[in-house]
C-alpha cells in the first residue's frame, strides 16, 4: 500500500482530539457574550481537515444532548415505524405549553423546527427503552444509555454525549454512513435546514437542558462541509439561549464558513 494512503488512513483513524488545534483567540467571542463553554469546528474544505477547538477539556466532556438528540431520534423513529414520513400529522391534544409553536398539530418537519418535545416523547414510547438502547449502541452515540428515573431520557436521563462525539456523529450523517436507510438519512438532513443561499446550506439543531445549551450542525459549501458543535452554560436560562447561535455564527464568519452578516 502506498505510503501516502497509509498516512491518510492513520490520520482518519485518530481520535478527534488528537488532531485539534486550540484557538485561544476564540475565547474573546465567548467573553464578549459573557458565556462559558466550548466549540469544535472541523473545516473539511481544507486538505487534511482543519480542526479547531475552544476549551478542549470541555469539548471532551459529556453532557445530556437535550434536543440535539432529535437528529438521531428522527432516524430511530423512521426506522422503527413510529412515523411514516414528513407528511404524517400528529394531532395536538390541547395541553398548553409555554412555547406557542408546540400548541398545534405537528408534522415531523414542524416538530424538528419547533423542537416539539411531546412529539418525540411519543416516539420514545413507541420505540421503547430496549430498542432505543440497541439503536444508540449501533450509532455509538455518546454513552448510549437511555435509562431515566423520570422525564425524557435525552434531557433528564443518563444519556450523555461530548462535543467531539457530536462532530463524529454528524460527519457520518453527512456521508449517509449511519446504520439507517439512506432515504431516512437524507430526509433527516432535509429537516435540519436552518438557512440556505445559492452556494451554501446551514443544517443545525439547538438543544437546551436548562443549565446548558447546544448548537450543532454543519455548513455545506461546494468545496466541502464545515462541522460545528457548541455548548455553553445558561445560568440566565432563556436570556442566554441566543448566545448559542450568536457565538457560533461569529466564529464561523471569522473563518469564512458563513458569509458576513448584512
Amino acid at each position: 500500500m502506498p505510503r501516502l494512503t497509509l498516512y491518510l488512513l492513520f490520520f482518519l483513524a485518530l481520535p478527534l482530539h488528537a488532531a485539534e488545534r486550540e484557538r485561544a483567540d476564540w475565547a474573546a467571542e465567548f467573553a464578549a457574550q459573557d458565556a462559558v463553554g466550548t466549540i469544535i469546528v472541523v473545516d473539511e474544505r481544507i486538505p487534511g481537515k482543519a480542526t479547531w477547538v475552544h476549551n478542549p477539556e470541555r469539548a471532551a466532556q459529556r453532557f445530556s444532548p437535550a434536543s440535539t438528540f432529535k437528529i438521531p431520534h428522527t432516524l430511530m423513529a423512521l426506522d422503527a415505524g413510529a412515523v411514516k414520513d414528513e407528511f404524517q400529522v400528529f394531532p395536538w391534544h390541547g395541553t398548553q405549553h409555554s412555547y406557542a409553536g408546540h400548541n398545534q398539530d405537528q408534522t415531523l418537519r414542524s416538530a424538528m423546527r419547533h423542537s416539539t418535545v411531546w412529539v418525540y416523547r411519543g416516539f420514545a414510547s413507541a420505540i421503547g427503552e430496549p430498542k432505543a438502547r440497541a439503536y444508540l449502541q449501533q450509532l455509538n452515540y455518546g454513552n448510549a444509555d437511555p435509562s431515566v428515573d423520570a422525564g425524557d431520557y435525552w434531557i433528564d436521563g443518563k444519556l450523555a454525549i461530548s462535543a467531539e462525539e457530536q462532530i463524529a456523529f454528524l460527519q457520518q450523517l453527512y456521508r449517509n454512513q449511519l446504520p439507517f436507510k439512506i432515504a431516512h438519512q437524507r430526509l433527516t438532513k432535509d429537516l435540519m435546514i436552518v438557512q440556505a443561499e445559492r452556494n451554501w446550506i446551514l443544517r443545525a439543531k439547538t438543544g437546551w437542558e436548562g443549565r446548558y445549551g447546544w448548537w450543532v450542525g454543519w455548513v455545506e459549501w461546494p468545496e466541502g462541509p464545515v462541522f460545528f458543535a457548541l455548548n455553553i452554560d445558561t445560568p440566565n436560562r432563556l436570556e442566554d439561549l441566543h448566545k448559542r447561535e450568536d457565538i457560533t455564527r461569529a466564529l464561523l464568519r471569522s473563518i469564512n464558513a458563513l458569509p458576513a452578516a448584512h
